[in-house]
């Protein structure tokens, strides 16, 4: 059983203000991380090898510190990936992964995400294998996700926005929200999209059938969309607005058009 005021915390705003009993739960992996000091507090390799006795496959430990201690200039953010890419090299055990996306531990999922993403070959199929981490219930898990699958996405762009254009009529805002957000233009910490920086009309069908969404969350990401464009395509984005203006005046439209004009209107 977790005590109430491990459940009940507020994540702490640094890190020497983070309750010793807190980060022994994480490297466990018996919480989620509730911010980004959390998630940077927590030992993955400690974590990652009670994940492994779990698994049963303690004897894969040494290739993970090898790959994690190999990095010239190793961060939470990398080691998450690099332990996650070892594990796509180590096994493509359907089980494995089942019980890996279904852990408790935020962390161990982004590692199955990173893991998986490396074994589909067809955008299709890897799209859709990224899916149940697109809908994950946490944050980090679902920036991840977009981390794992933007590049791949960016070489097949076409295909991609066809998969996701469906993905806008999705009842999970989460997954609405990655059919924009996992192809913006510009994004952060994300490659960027010349494709879409020269022509975002390309990405209507994606912007479109949300563009008066109910998701604050939605909305966001596509009045994001629109500022990444307007950085290299000031007048589209303008004509899109007053396009958007004139036959959706709603105050989720509006919200979304201030937003995407918030770099043009400095």
């Amino acid at each position: 059983m977790i005590p109430e005021h491990i459940k009940n915390r507020k994540g702490a705003r640094s890190l020497k203000d983070l309750n010793p009993e807190v980060i022994e739960y994480l490297n466990k992996g018996l919480i989620e991380t509730r911010n980004l000091m959390e998630w940077l507090a927590t030992d993955q390799l400690v974590l990652l090898k009670l994940v492994l006795k779990d698994l049963g496959k303690e004897k894969w430990y040494s290739d993970f510190e090898v790959a994690v201690n190999a990095q010239k200039k190793p961060t939470a953010n990398s080691n998450t990936k690099v332990i996650g890419q070892t594990l796509g090299l180590l096994t493509s055990d359907k089980s494995i992964y089942d019980k890996l996306k279904s852990h408790t531990s935020d962390l161990v999922r982004c590692w199955s995400c990173w893991a998986e993403s490396t074994h589909f070959d067809s955008i299709n199929n890897l799209i859709h294998a990224m899916k149940p981490y697109a809908a994950d219930s946490h944050f980090g898990v679902r920036e991840v996700v977009i981390f794992a699958s933007k590049e791949r996405m960016i070489e097949d762009l076409d295909a991609s926005i066809d998969i996701l254009s469906k993905w806008t009529k999705n009842k999970d805002e989460n997954i609405r929200r990655f059919a924009v957000e996992s192809l913006r233009p510009i994004g952060v910490w994300t490659k960027k999209i010349p494709a879409f920086q020269e022509h975002p009309e390309k990405g209507l069908s994606l912007l479109e059938p949300l563009n008066s969404d109910a998701s604050k969350y939605v909305r966001d990401s596509v009045g994001n969309w629109l500022n990444d464009a307007s950085k290299s395509q000031p007048n589209w984005v303008k004509s899109i607005c007053l396009k958007w203006e004139n036959e959706s005046p709603t105050k989720e439209t509006a919200y979304i058009i201030k937003k995407g004009l918030r770099t043009i209107n400095k």
